[in-house]
């Protein structure tokens, strides 16, 4: 007993032993969640890559290649598998395209540390080394970019057109790309030239026609009737229009109230009081001139009734009724007017001034186009056809892509090759890097190259090549000097890719690398999860 007692200090003095398995563990598993995210929109990369159906709880189906749409739908449950969502969104929100190529790179950067880890190379020496080569890896792209005019049309839709040329809408490229280029160079501000914002360009969507019948409208379009109550009038020229926030009906009272009308009498007043309180608000508008309303959708009240509408048709005035609160922005943006809050406000120099305001039918059903807007706002207007609700919203999409695509070289004025040239090139020169480099930082950044040539792999292998073949030939001409050589998906080999017209903002490229290192650094540097009930 004695002898027990004396050797207990001496164990807790030389106590050295801490249970690594657990953190281990942790890092293992996080891996490898996050590492089947990876992999389930890996399939999804390139022009040839294939596209998912999504059924969500409600019903609702979705098909598409977007990866950022793919990831957002998805229900992700493990932690670290939610931040390669979140890495997704991010690339989304930054860059607009190459949502896909970010989560693929994040994940073959996690296989790659899974391998470091296993040969016992500590995670806060991978951490650093993975953000050393980041930053080579920038610099590198930097280099190889060519840089780019904004008047220069044709490369931005080449732009526009790689962009495009992964989805589902792929065929209606030659129309979506032009499009997409004419609607962000219309809303660029001279005196702010490096900012695009994309709220000025508003995409309506309309189920009938085809992809092909997508068109860009320079003024408004509502995807509504106009008002028909009372034989309205329908097509306005040298309209005046106002866009109100108030209602033009009867007022109510501020709290639950039932009023009892004992006296037939009295509810004649009541009747005529109501009449006289609209025909008074609808001489104010016309002796303003108006003869267009727009009118923002109320939640207190009916905006107009029966009766409101009968006193504006007979005073030949065009009603659009129930405009969206969110929409009145950019509405008042568009018409260079005033929203007006209150019928004491109504104003001649509050109005927008249009040539034409005109109900027209589209498909099954009726838009309302505002055309010849003077002193028009920096705004347009896409109009989406479809011919079923699945392809119109993807169209939409993709279309988004390209929009932001075209924002990214409008910011950030340099191109890049495609097809698998900048990840190649990139791999072959921090291949040579990590020869110089010391220590353990050169095992780690040897990894970081290999890790890049999946999005080269990914390309071949979705397009249904061989593989090891395409990507060992990319290597050696890229080794010959040949930086912009990629993989040519449709004619199934290795050309000049810049040549073949596919290429990509800077951006795009350098935010993945970025974005997918940190993400990957965040994910290594955890060692245990805490569930706090």
């Amino acid at each position: 007993m004695a002898a027990v007692t004396a050797a207990q200090p001496r164990s807790s003095k030389t106590e050295s032993y801490v249970d690594n398995k657990r953190k281990e563990d942790i890092r293992q598993a996080n891996i490898k969640a996050a590492r089947a995210v990876a992999d389930a929109v890996r399939t999804s990369l390139g022009p040839k890559g294939m596209d998912k159906m999504i059924s969500t709880a409600n019903g609702e189906v979705i098909i598409t290649n977007d990866g950022a749409t793919i990831l957002n739908k998805m229900e992700v449950l493990q932690p670290a598998a939610k931040m390669l969502v979140d890495l997704s969104k991010s690339q989304d929100s930054a860059a607009g395209d190459g949502t896909t190529t970010v989560v693929v790179i994040a994940g073959a950067l996690l296989k790659q540390c899974l391998l470091l880890l296993t040969n016992g190379i500590h995670p806060t020496v991978i951490s650093d080394s993975l953000h050393k080569a980041s930053t080579k890896a920038v610099d590198v792209l930097t280099a190889m970019a060519v840089p780019l005019e904004i008047s220069d049309r044709e490369s931005l839709i080449k732009s526009a057109s790689t962009s495009l040329n992964s989805k589902v809408v792929s065929q209606y490229s030659t129309l979506l790309a032009p499009l997409a280029v004419d609607s962000v160079l219309s809303v660029v501000d001279p005196a702010k030239p490096d900012m695009v914002d994309l709220r000025d360009i508003k995409i309506v969507k309309k189920l009938g026609g085809t992809v092909d019948d997508t068109e860009l409208v320079k003024g408004l379009v509502f995807d509504k009737k106009a008002s028909h109550a009372a034989g309205g009038p329908t097509r306005m020229e040298n309209a005046k229009i106002a866009v109100i926030q108030f209602q033009i009906s009867p007022p109510k009272t501020d709290i639950e109230q039932s009023i009892v009308v004992s006296d037939y009498t009295q509810m004649d007043r009541i009747l005529k009081e109501e009449r006289n309180y609209i025909l008074g608000m609808i001489k104010k508008i016309k002796a303003t001139g108006c003869n267009v309303l727009l009118i923002q959708k109320s939640i207190l009240r009916d905006a107009v009734t029966d009766l409101s509408l009968h006193y504006l048709a007979k005073a030949k005035i065009m009603v659009i009724k129930d405009v969206e609160r969110e929409d009145i922005e950019f509405i008042t943006k568009t018409l260079n007017c005033l929203p007006i809050a209150n019928i004491e406000h109504f104003r001649a120099e509050k109005l927008g001034h249009a040539d034409l305001v005109e109900e027209v039918s589209l498909g099954d059903g009726k838009i309302v186009e505002v055309t010849g807007i003077k002193d028009m706002g920096r705004t347009t207007t896409v109009l989406i056809r479809g011919s079923n609700q699945l392809v119109i919203d993807e169209a939409e999409r993709s279309l988004h892509d390209a929009l932001c695509v075209v924002r990214c070289l409008v910011s950030k004025r340099f191109l890049i090759a495609g097809g698998g040239a900048p990840e190649i090139e990139l791999s072959r020169q921090l291949g040579a890097w990590s020869k110089v480099l010391h220590g353990m930082e050169g095992y780690c950044v040897r990894s970081f190259a290999e890790a890049l040539e999946v999005i080269p792999y990914t390309l071949a292998e979705n397009a249904g090549l061989n593989r090891i073949a395409i990507v060992t030939e990319l290597r050696n001409r890229h080794a010959q000097g040949e930086i912009n050589a990629g993989i040519n998906v449709r004619k199934g080999q290795i050309t000049n890719i810049l040549e073949e017209n596919v290429v990509q903002p800077l951006l795009v490229s350098t935010s993945a690398i970025t974005l997918a290192t940190e993400c990957v650094r965040m994910i290594l540097k955890i060692d245990d999860i805490v569930n706090v009930r």
